[in-house]
């Protein structure tokens, strides 16, 4: 910080008022990094989507396959792209709303160059197969730690900036950053506990129930406080700015922060309606979920009014524009998700493409069209320079909005439909649609839609690219911008203003305020997570379900390596229409040797969690080659390569002394027969493929593979008493030539 003295007091002893100046470097460099990993992800995305009615677009590699492209695309436009515009935005605004530089120049570049490597190692993971398979948590132990560090070094930063300031009082604005940064950190560190195996491979601490409800515990609450209390507090402070008028009630942000944060971190368990997650954690889930419609919409308004009489302003500006639309989709996503968390609506909804619409309003209407609507707003501010082309902003505006409704509404279409058909029965009582492929089918021209919205989308991102840059080239960059302010210290104490419930004085104690905001938000997650680990019956044993045999935990890692949880759930819910598809619904004693769950949360193709023995070894083998030789139109990319690569079994003691560590009763010494046993089972099944009429090798991956689809719910048709009964199915059985669910209902 540069201080120098430009008046004094009568005395002479101190200066009343010091000039500063405001660092732009950090905020460009994240800003240009913005532009560039969102036109990153967005085509990664957009590949994706293509791939789902044209698999030849997977290209038979295994480095661009749906299954490692999609955490690909999820992390570059959450973190890289989001989570850069986050960073220049608070970068930008916090300097101004403290009236103070940056903490630390060399922590504010640490932050850009670490957080941006990071992102570079998931471009590089990923793909490779190296996840861990946790929704948006897929990196892997060494660059969790990596994370933690930088959001740490961040952390740091914003608080030492707070305790700098010159300005008594935090805007509201300043509210969001705490809680944003308090609550990733405790989000992250939780969700990531985890014991390496390898360099590169790891197993989560948690077990099946326990690991999915701490997974959506941090899953939704990523949503919640990367996604969306960094933006609202970004919508605080560029809104007003823009529209060059105050916050519209003071009051309402008060509420909306607060009933946020404590209402927020309660809701993850919505994303387990109907599973084996006990019930009064996802009635907990439900509750908490419906009550978000008030502080969020409080939030919206306060937005929206915030521009009563600047319409005229907002027509013109497209700036404006994009934070309209931005903060009208944070209002239609935060209606839509409490409806979403409703049971009646869940049970149609959830594993459906109606989740990817609900999801993509929220990221390209309210993510996506703020962030645009900063850089239109920074760029000439940081280049002394008017926007090179308003017109071409405004097309841009125009291309992206229809983009939005292309890419969201087929969704809808698709997702209601699918529910619709999953459930169907026929007036005889048999499934209308039995194969699940009938399904896959009837959502193909959705699915081109989609990938034509994309299109759109990503072509306004090119033009603003474009646009911005010849808005640098027409303009002189300003590294630091000059400001003055009195420092703390030198302004005179005054009598508090008027304000409710006395939060004016939180305001200006901003280590009460920070520590306030962590308690808020760590008591919906503790009321949630411990009783899942003290009482014994929240998670009912089953005697007969077993570990994993060696060559099924390869085969799992296998699994996990590909991606196939991104399209196949393993979770079987009490329906009627479930049971009668899959076979028998799904109980949490399942899952107790599961490191990690994986349940999914999108079913583009069917549930496999009693796949094992359905089919014979052979029919996987060639499933694997080519899907469409045994399922004619299926859209599922070919995994040829697992027929050639050699399984790596050199890392097998290593993971099962992994797996014992978190709780797996593999007996001491078990990592020295291990891979005999792996070869007797590979043998076995490499005779089941003869049988079939294909001749393998018993050291390849595809063996492992097998092995580990044919043990997917084979233990419970195991006999064998639980310390807890289970439920019904919820749909009472009808008549049907299918009897076998009644029975099944019963075990």
């Amino acid at each position: 910080m540069n201080v120098e003295p430009t008046a004094k007091t009568p005395t002479g002893s101190r200066p009343i008022v010091e000039t500063f100046r405001y660092d732009n470097r950090i905020v460009r460099a994240f800003a240009i990094a913005t532009v560039i990993w969102g036109i990153v992800g967005m085509s990664a995305g957009l590949l994706a989507a293509v791939q789902l009615f044209w698999p030849e677009a997977n290209l038979n590699l295994q480095f661009v396959s749906f299954g490692r492209l999609r955490p690909l695309h999820t992390n570059a436009v959450i973190f890289a792209f989001i989570g850069n515009g986050m960073f220049m935005g608070i970068y930008y605004s916090l300097q101004r709303l403290c009236k103070a530089r940056m903490f630390n120049d060399k922590l504010s570049w640490i932050n850009f160059w670490g957080w941006n490597a990071i992102i570079v190692a998931a471009a590089i993971t990923l793909p490779l197969g190296l996840t861990t398979s946790k929704e948006y948590a897929e990196l892997e132990w060494p660059i969790d730690i990596a994370i933690a560090l930088i959001w740490v070094v961040f952390t740091v930063n914003l608080i030492g900036t707070i305790l700098k300031r010159r300005e008594k009082h935090l805007y509201v604005a300043i509210w969001f950053y705490i809680a944003t940064a308090l609550t990733v950190a405790v989000l992250h560190i939780v969700n990531s506990i985890e014991v390496p195996a390898t360099l590169f491979k790891s197993y989560s601490m948690y077990a099946g129930v326990q690991d999915a409800l701490v997974q959506w515990w941090y899953g939704h609450n990523a949503v919640a406080f990367f996604l969306t209390t960094p933006y609202l507090g970004l919508m605080y402070y560029f809104l007003p700015k823009a529209a060059n008028r105050p916050v519209f009630s003071y009051r309402l942000s008060i509420i909306h922060f607060w009933a946020l944060i404590f209402i927020y971190i309660w809701a993850g368990p919505h994303h387990l309606l109907y599973t084996a997650l006990p019930d009064w954690a996802q009635s907990l889930g439900m509750v908490f979920s419906v009550m978000l419609v008030a502080p969020s919409w409080g939030g919206m308004l306060n937005g929206l009014l915030t521009l009563r009489g600047a319409w005229d302003k907002v027509r013109q500006d497209p700036m404006l524009k994009f934070m309209v639309v931005a903060i009208t989709a944070y209002g239609m996503a935060t209606l839509e998700g409490p409806m979403l968390a409703i049971k009646s609506v869940n049970s149609l909804s959830h594993y459906t493409d109606w989740t990817i619409a609900h999801v993509h309003t929220g990221a390209l209407g309210w993510n996506g069209f703020l962030t645009f609507s900063m850089l239109y707003w920074l760029f000439p501010r940081l280049y002394n320079t008017k926007l090179w082309s308003t017109k071409l902003a405004n097309y841009h505006f125009w291309i992206a909005l229809l983009g939005m409704v292309f890419y969201v509404i087929p969704m809808y279409w698709s997702g209601i439909t699918q529910g619709l058909m999953w459930k169907q029965f026929t007036a005889d009582g048999f499934l209308q649609y039995p194969n699940f492929l009938e399904t896959v089918l009837n959502l193909i021209p959705m699915y081109r839609l989609r990938a034509v919205g994309g299109s759109l989308y990503i072509f306004g991102a090119f033009l603003m690219a474009f646009n911005l840059w010849k808005t640098a080239r027409s303009g002189v960059f300003q590294p630091d911008t000059e400001a003055q302010a009195a420092p703390l210290r030198a302004q005179k104490p005054h009598a508090e203003e008027k304000n409710p419930w006395g939060h004016r004085t939180l305001e200006a104690k901003p280590l009460l305020l920070t520590g306030l905001a962590l308690v808020a938000v760590l008591i919906g997650g503790l009321i949630e997570i411990v009783p899942m680990y003290l009482i014994k019956e929240n998670v009912p044993t089953i005697s007969s379900v077993k570990p994993y045999t060696p060559l099924e935990v390869l085969g799992r890692d296998l699994y996990i390596r590909e991606g196939c949880v991104g399209c196949h759930s393993q979770m079987i819910r009490p329906f009627r229409s479930e049971t009668e598809r899959y076979g028998d619904y799904s109980k949490a004693g399942e899952f107790v040797y599961d490191h990690p769950f994986l349940w999914g949360s999108k079913r583009t193709g069917p549930d496999l969690h009693r796949i094992g023995n359905k089919y014979p070894d052979a029919w996987h083998y060639n499933h694997m080659d080519d899907p469409r030789t045994t399922s004619p139109e299926s859209i599922m990319p070919r995994y040829s390569w697992l027929l050639t690569q050699k399984l790596d079994t050199s890392s097998l003691p290593a993971r099962i002394g992994a797996l014992r560590k978190v709780g797996v009763p593999y007996p001491a010494g078990y990592e020295q027969i291990a891979e005999k046993e792996l070869q007797a089972q590979s043998a076995k099944v490499v005779q089941n493929l003869a049988t079939g009429s294909v001749k393998a090798e018993a050291d390849k991956e595809i063996i492992a593979l097998i092995a580990y689809l044919q043990r997917l719910g084979v233990d419970i048709k195991a006999t064998g008493p639980t310390n807890a009964p289970a439920a019904a199915p919820v749909e009472a059985p009808k008549k049907t030539a299918q009897k076998k669910s009644t029975e099944q209902a019963r075990n």
